[in-house]
């Protein structure tokens, strides 16, 4: 039985097929019965039903609740919708006093509130992961503070930094995803219930008092744009883009990293796979399906906006496309983080084969400016002074603190001995000890900054 069609004869099979979203929004079964018995309470204390009316619905939603959660209950997919199934569940339990719940409401604005609610409780799930990984990512580092390795830029060895200083960069990208995921809560954070279809309901209900037993700070403003505000589930979906970017960088950058190439890191046989030919072969398959999956939160994120950008006040049918994207968005991002978590958790670090890498490639040239320049020379001069010494040691084969002293007294008089002690990849990392650099005791500050910042989000 349709919720509608008093005046119309009924859809066909195959566009009750079309129609229908029950086989998706059937996942919303909690609050939508949450948003009815918050509903039901509020009618009975302006007067629209009678307490004991309220007593009789109330009862019966908690047991149908309770009946779909035990696995006692299953929920009728021939049905329209998860409101439909709910709602004739009650009325073929209660009678007629059932037919009472529906007042003062509609399913626009229910549609709205389910949404809310499943959204609310789904970024608190988010910022548990992304907490949790956070916290490893630090856990990660501090047991790497001195794990020397080349850091990159334009995939090619640029200057000496260490894992604790490069894997921190990543837990800063989950602060700033955090943030977004806190300010997008916040503007959600309004109940739409009473909006009804578009214009409110003449019945004197209370949305304060509904606002107030669903735990929303507050009612909506408007209610022609609470029905049609899809908002936040775009920006959801664009949180979780970028989270899956950042996933994604992560993930490419270990997935090299663990090639016979770099061989800086090892991927534990818990998030490997093998290949079906090559024995020898690990393959870092749980990364690589991150990266990939990168490219549906993107997908569900553009399906939406194409979706919206067409639809007219008020509520659309269209709307009805908002729920797939946003289920599937979550279910990935939330997969995602955890998954990377356990990579992080069970990771091998190659710190030998890190420092040998760090030691090739001029990788302490900036220093041996930087000595320079500490020396009275212009940093431009300097610059050119260095560039000649590189193309020297690569014609010759050799590393910069291989080069005597009489040789770089060649490219300039100021050279002194000292200058193999500013070179060393160790004093090239203790010298950078500027807030938000490489050097032990500039971690050691990212480190409780960020022990900081998740006691204050917790």
């Amino acid at each position: 039985m349709y919720l509608w069609g008093s005046h119309l004869d009924g859809l066909e099979n195959f566009t009750h097929e079309f129609n229908k979203s029950i086989d998706f929004d059937k996942i919303l079964f909690e609050e939508d019965i949450i948003g009815s018995l918050a509903h039901v309470k509020m009618l009975s204390k302006v007067g629209i039903i009678t307490q004991n009316e309220e007593k009789i619905i109330s009862r019966e939603l908690q047991n149908i609740l309770d009946e779909i959660k035990e696995g006692k209950l299953e929920i009728n997919l021939k049905e329209e919708d998860i409101h439909s199934f709910v709602e004739n569940e009650l009325t073929k339990r209660v009678g007629v006093v059932g037919k009472k719940l529906h007042t003062a409401r509609s399913r626009n604005d229910q549609c709205a509130l389910d949404l809310r609610l499943y959204s609310k409780k789904s970024l608190k799930e988010i910022k548990i992961k992304l907490l949790e990984l956070i916290e490893t990512i630090i856990d990660l580092a501090e047991k790497n503070i001195e794990t020397i390795m080349p850091g990159f830029t334009h995939m090619q060895h640029a200057q000496v930094t260490t894992f604790a200083h490069y894997i921190l960069s990543y837990a800063q990208m989950f602060c700033r995803d955090l943030n977004r995921l806190e300010d997008t809560f916040n503007r959600l954070d309004e109940n739409p219930l009473g909006s009804c279809a578009l214009v409110t309901t003449s019945f004197n209900i209370d949305r304060f008092m509904t606002s107030k037993l669903l735990g929303f700070k507050k009612p909506t403003e408007n209610s022609m744009d609470s029905v049609s505000d899809r908002d936040y589930v775009l920006e959801i979906l664009f949180n979780n883009s970028v989270i899956m970017t950042h996933l994604s960088r992560l993930c490419e950058e270990l997935i090299y990293f663990s090639s016979s190439e770099y061989n800086f890191v090892k991927f534990s046989d818990k998030f490997s796979t093998g290949s079906s030919i090559m024995p020898q072969k690990k393959n870092p398959d749980m990364a690589e399906l991150i990266r990939g999956k990168s490219g549906r939160c993107y997908g569900d994120l553009f399906a939406l906006f194409t979706v919206l950008k067409g639809t007219p006040l008020s509520y659309n049918k269209d709307f009805q496309e908002d729920k797939e994207p946003l289920f599937d968005s979550i279910k990935t991002v939330f997969n995602s983080l955890k998954i990377m978590k356990g990579i992080l958790n069970t990771i091998y670090i190659n710190k030998e084969k890190m420092k040998n890498s760090a030691e090739k490639g001029f990788l302490n040239a900036t220093d041996l400016a930087d000595y320079l320049v500490l020396k009275g020379i212009a940093f431009r001069e300097a610059y050119s002074v260095v560039g000649q010494i590189v193309n020297y040691s690569i014609e010759k084969n050799l590393k910069l603190e291989d080069i005597s002293l009489k040789k770089y007294k060649e490219f300039h008089k100021v050279f002194e001995k000292d200058l193999y002690d500013f070179i060393t990849i160790e004093k090239s990392l203790e010298n950078r000890n500027v807030y938000g650099g490489p050097a032990k005791d500039a971690v050691n500050i990212q480190i409780n900054n960020l022990k900081n910042f998740i006691s204050k989000i917790k």
